[in-house]
């Protein structure tokens, strides 16, 4: 029977036929009303019971956060009043409150205060001008030794609400010391909270014993800060530490089911609710479909065969399509020179194109069939792996990308691969299909490029632009890790007159030795040999302190000498010598300087070689005792 002729007749039903069904989904709906009843109360029941768990569960973390905080605060006061605050003691109570800060992801700071508000140290983000603090005012002017949790309070420095833990230490003598202080950041409280689904429009917020908001999900931008001190379930708490609680919310004026827990220990009180309305949405749409039983039975077989008709009709036009888009794939994949594959969701490949004997060196029947990702090189594997998962799971459309891959003739190629998601019918997505060519000349050519672009041609050493960025990029590492770099700068001595009496192909081959000695000096892999401009030299040191860098100059130094190239222009010694200028710096101290700093003391330094006499080597802290005697001379 088709969906017409089905109409047609459901039109001539006889009116007794329809006040029948009236009448049997009204008993049925009677009948079952004090059922429904029964099930919306259990739900309630249900809920709150779930909603205690979760308040006592969160409390309970809420308290345990803050004793992983009170545990480092009570070290910190013993050290203080065992150690005092004597910058010695003060230097190593960083470090310790940075490591700190670093191993437990909730602290959002750590810092140290001094009995007038004053910072001695701290780690993170600080909050405030803290001699106005509550916390500072009621550790200053009570004796109490007891861990203090503050109200939320908004950080000056980034912005985030926090929530203070504070202690008192006294100085030996007994009188007010100064305050220890650690912080969970809101958003920390509020990320944990957004783990538990207990409802699309549901809310956890954890308040302050005196009503203001410290955390809240979602929404903890918007809530953090705000009172509920008038609201009537914080003045119910105080009379009855934890139960359960229907109301409408003062924050976003939804009916609620909560349930509260009031921290035994500390000023905190849990809130765990769902909205009220989405909790009863099942319910309510069960006790719809119920009284609606009959009608919806007699709907849904006109509904069924209406839809088998439209599935089938449309299935059997979407496989004509199929046929003829397959047909139209192959014409396309077959007539193009690059070569094109079809991933499966298994990740086989379910199609190649014949081009790939050219682009990979296996004809089609020998790859389908394998794992497509299986030619690639291990380095470039992940991040190929990453973007096909993304494609299997729809969360991208296409994408290109480059990397190396097997070939059977050759070594191996540069591959670059188009690669886009086919969806089935009904949209899911069914397999990947990629266009891949070979560009491995392109990327010879790119290569050669970027080595023309940073090595000297006479030397092969690093040129200028190269050791400007290296110089730059390891400053920033050694201000971001607080270590140390140096520099050496080379200069070959009297080499103009080196050229004018041996030429310049003599003068040329000189240098390339120079540069093979420094070069073989320069032995970690972080060192950089570089030539800076005509017969200078630069090494770039890394991580190193200024001893270091002074074995490594007096090496190089010593080794061009032992190189004995003939240079009877230099008088004292008759072969090619060098005088070497070094430095070192610890960026993170020199906040005013930059990578020119450390270039202009090792230039310093190698000028401060060249006037006391050349072939030798002079580091940086010994500049300032030569250059006022080369000045006065």
């Amino acid at each position: 029977m088709n969906v017409m002729s089905y109409r047609a007749g459901s039109s001539r039903l006889p009116l007794r036929a329809a006040a029948f069904v009236v009448l049997t989904c009204t008993a049925i709906l009677a009948i079952s009303g004090w059922r429904e009843w029964s099930s919306r109360d259990a739900l309630l029941r249900g809920t709150e019971t779930e909603m205690a768990n979760l308040a006592r569960s969160l409390t309970q973390h809420a308290e345990d956060s803050l004793d992983l905080l009170d545990s480092g605060v009570v070290g910190v006061v013993s050290r203080l009043e065992m150690d005092g605050t004597d910058p010695s003691t003060i230097a190593k109570l960083r470090n310790l409150l940075e490591v700190r800060k670093k191993a437990i992801e909730r602290i959002h700071s750590l810092a140290i205060i001094d009995d007038n508000g004053n910072w001695l140290t701290s780690a993170g983000a600080v909050t405030s001008t803290l001699s106005d603090d509550e916390f500072f005012r009621h550790h200053k002017f009570s004796p109490k030794r007891e861990a203090y949790v503050g109200r939320p309070i908004k950080s000056l420095v980034d912005g985030e609400w926090v929530v203070t833990l504070s202690r008192r230490f006294n100085k030996l003598d007994g009188s007010f010391g100064g305050v220890v202080l650690a912080t969970i950041s809101a958003n920390y409280l509020s990320h944990f909270y957004q783990q538990f689904l207990i409802g699309r429009n549901s809310s956890i917020t954890l308040v302050h014993g005196d009503g203001i908001i410290i955390a809240r999900d979602p929404s903890n931008d918007k809530f953090v800060g705000r009172s509920v001190v008038d609201g009537a379930l914080f003045r119910q708490s105080k009379l009855q530490p934890s139960g359960a609680y229907n109301f409408r919310s003062l924050l976003d004026g939804v009916d609620r089911v909560s349930f509260y827990e009031r921290s035994g220990r500390l000023p905190l009180l849990l809130i765990a609710t769902v909205d009220r309305d989405e909790l009863l949405a099942p319910w309510r749409a069960a006790a719809i479909s119920r009284m609606l039983y009959v009608l919806a039975l007699v709907l849904l077989i006109a509904i069924i065969g209406a839809v088998l008709v439209r599935q089938l009709q449309r299935g059997q036009r979407m496989a004509t399509a199929l046929v003829e888009k397959e047909a139209h794939f192959r014409l396309l994949a077959e007539g193009s020179s690059d070569m094109v594959t079809r991933i499966g969701l298994d990740e086989r490949l379910r199609y190649v194109s014949p081009s790939s004997a050219r682009v990979v060196g296996w004809r089609a029947n020998q790859l389908i069939g394998t794992p497509a990702l299986a030619g690639i090189h291990p380095e470039d594997l992940p991040e190929i792996q990453a973007i096909v998962d993304a494609l299997k799971r729809g969360e991208r459309e296409e994408a290109r990308v480059t990397y190396r891959n097997v070939h059977r003739q050759k070594s191996e190629i540069w591959l670059e691969s188009t690669m886009q998601i086919t969806r089935k019918v009904t949209g899911e997505v069914e397999g990947v299909v990629a266009i891949s060519r070979d560009i491995t000349e392109q990327k010879n050519l790119e290569n050669k490029l970027e080595t023309l672009a940073t090595e000297d041609s006479l030397t092969g050493l690093a040129n200028r632009r190269c050791f400007d960025e290296r110089l730059a990029e390891e400053w920033a590492r050694a201000y971001r890790d607080r270590s140390s770099v140096g520099l050496l700068m080379i200069d070959v001595d009297h080499f103009k007159a080196y050229n004018d009496e041996y030429g310049h192909p003599a003068g040329d081959a000189c240098l390339r030795t120079v540069a093979k000695i420094i070069a073989t000096e320069a032995q970690r892999v972080s060192d950089l040999a570089a030539r800076y401009g005509g017969e200078e030299f630069a090494v770039l040191l890394p991580n190193i302190d200024a001893a270091g860098c002074a074995r490594i100059g007096e090496r190089i130094r010593q080794a061009i000498r032992a190189a004995g190239l003939v240079h009877s222009c230099n008088e004292s010694v008759g072969c090619v010598t060098a005088s070497v200028g070094g430095a070192t710096c610890r960026p993170w101290l020199e906040r005013t300087g930059g990578p020119g700093t450390l270039v202009e003391a090792a230039d310093r330094a190698l000028y401060g070689a060249k006037q006391d006499g050349r072939d030798r080597l002079v580091m940086s802290v010994e500049v300032f005792n030569l250059l006022p005697m080369a000045s006065g001379q």
